[in-house]
């Protein structure tokens, strides 16, 4: 598994970016009918799952003073199950969405917009509270 020490101010970059990523999610949220997102619904899964991304990296800066680095996404969940059971269960569900909303031709259901928005919120404020 990479990892990437953590240094305070990479703590604090990658924090503000998972704030960053959820305001602007929170945003999008607001556009979308939740009962029908396949206009934009992908986008707002899209910025949860960069929010969970930047909120796991904060509190692994936190909890183990490093972060995983690189493009195994199992390596992420794992190292932040260390820290949090239960932000690794949340991070693996948004990385779950990832490929769907970002990258592949069929859009997020009505359910998996919901749950990456329940998602993204835990990751972050767990990440605010210990960040």
């Amino acid at each position: 598994m990479r990892t990437k020490r953590c240094t305070p101010e990479i703590l604090g970059g990658r924090l503000a970016k998972a704030e960053q990523f959820w305001e602007v999610a929170d945003m999008v949220r607001g556009l979308v009918d939740e009962q029908d997102p396949s206009e934009i619904g992908d986008a707002y899964v899209t910025l949860c799952v960069h929010a969970g991304i930047a909120a796991a990296d904060a509190l692994c800066c936190a909890g183990l003073g490093e972060h995983a680095q690189g493009e195994n996404h199992n390596d992420a969940v794992e190292l932040l199950a260390r820290v949090d059971k239960d932000a690794g269960r949340a991070l693996r569900a948004l990385l779950a969405l990832k490929t769907k909303a970002g990258y592949s031709h069929t859009s997020a259901t009505a359910e998996e917009f919901k749950r990456a928005g329940r998602n993204a919120e835990a990751l972050v404020l767990r990440a605010r509270e210990r960040g």
